[in-house]
């Protein structure tokens, strides 16, 4: 794996501060209202999808091994969570605003059973915390083994909400209405996109700002088959749908999924009572028979019951030579702004 990660230890701890004394500096200068409370909290430090792990050392290699794995299909290798790494002891009041941390304290006097607790808003504002409490190693090793990319989900969840915090200040109204009126449902569209295609069952939006470009499209078809929820099908119908109505410069060229490099990959998801699922679908594009484009794309497939059709919302992204993680991740945001209930995995 390309490697994204920082590792301090007490010996380099003047490293990392001297790197942060610039993000932090002017934060700590702009005070954020604390609901409730009547105190003031300053602004989280740090980008999104980065993690400050504070644990003993030993077990770094074990959480950076989940938190830092490769996030899949996309054309490059990039982490889920770019990493830094400071021990129990280093870890004071100037990292206290980072805005993702997982913290692990083990400690055979004050504990007696593995706990972990999630937080928002603990230190800094917006912040997500997880911390997680251990009397030994080998237990939290353990419950590492089996909850860790449950924790690691937690915190990409909380990061897509977050996004969505924007788009509610930022929608491109025309876009968010057309939606409503074509497919009946809601959906958050960045202002930043803008509406191209809208017919009675494609809608097509695109943010093609600077060097990156981004692309948001809804379609639909009726639901005749059980087996709908597929790979095979959903990948039918992507390559169906999109391969009539995205074509490169090139006459004859057409959208299509990549199959070979990095297989498409479906996880279906659900609400906690299990009484409302969809298939969520993640794999690379590709332009045949025209110029050498791709690049990847997370579709979200629903059935609409009461109209009997599927409906799939999906975001996709071209940048050449750049990294793509980020770009991807608040593009995604969008097709589960107005769709909470989706977020629990099966």
């Amino acid at each position: 794996m390309q490697n994204f990660l920082y590792f301090c230890s007490p010996k380099n701890y003047i490293e990392i501060m001297t790197k942060r004394l610039i993000y932090i500096t002017l934060p700590l200068l702009v005070l954020v209202g604390c609901k409730g409370t009547g105190s003031t909290k300053v602004s989280a430090t740090g980008s999104i999808y980065e993690c400050l792990v504070v644990c003993p050392s030993g077990i770094y290699a074990d959480i950076e091994a989940v938190m830092g794995a490769d996030m899949p299909c996309l054309p490059q290798m990039e982490p889920y969570f770019t990493l830094s790494h400071v021990t129990n002891a280093a870890f004071d009041n100037f990292l206290k605003p980072t805005r993702n941390i997982l913290l692990v304290d083990i400690d055979s006097v004050r504990y007696t059973a593995v706990k972990a607790k999630m937080s928002k808003d603990y230190w800094s504002k917006p912040q997500r915390m997880c911390r997680i409490q251990s009397p030994n190693k080998q237990q939290l090793l353990t419950y590492w083994q089996e909850h860790g990319e449950q924790i690691r989900d937690w915190f990409v969840r909380e990061e897509l909400e977050r996004q969505n915090m924007y788009y509610r200040a930022y929608t491109n109204k025309e876009a968010r209405k057309a939606l409503q009126d074509r497919f009946k449902f809601d959906m958050l569209i960045s202002e930043d996109y803008q509406l191209i295609k809208d017919t009675v069952d494609f809608l097509w939006c695109c943010n093609n700002k600077g060097t990156m470009r981004r692309d948001l499209v809804v379609y639909s078809y009726p639901y005749t088959d059980a087996n709908t929820f597929t790979v095979d099908y959903l990948c039918h119908q992507r390559d169906s749908v999109l391969g009539r109505y995205v074509s490169a410069q090139v006459a004859g060229s057409y959208m299509g999924t990549e199959y070979k490099v990095f297989p498409p990959q479906l996880r279906m998801l659900s609400n906690e009572d299990k009484s409302f699922y969809a298939a969520e679908l993640r794999g690379l594009w590709k332009i045949y028979n025209g110029e050498a484009m791709g690049g990847p794309f997370v579709s979200l497939t629903r059935l609409d019951k009461t109209n009997q059709r599927v409906i799939t919302t999906e975001v996709w992204v071209f940048a050449a030579g750049q990294k793509k993680r980020n770009a991807l991740r608040q593009a995604e945001a969008m097709i589960y702004s107005e769709n909470g209930e989706l977020r629990m995995e099966n």
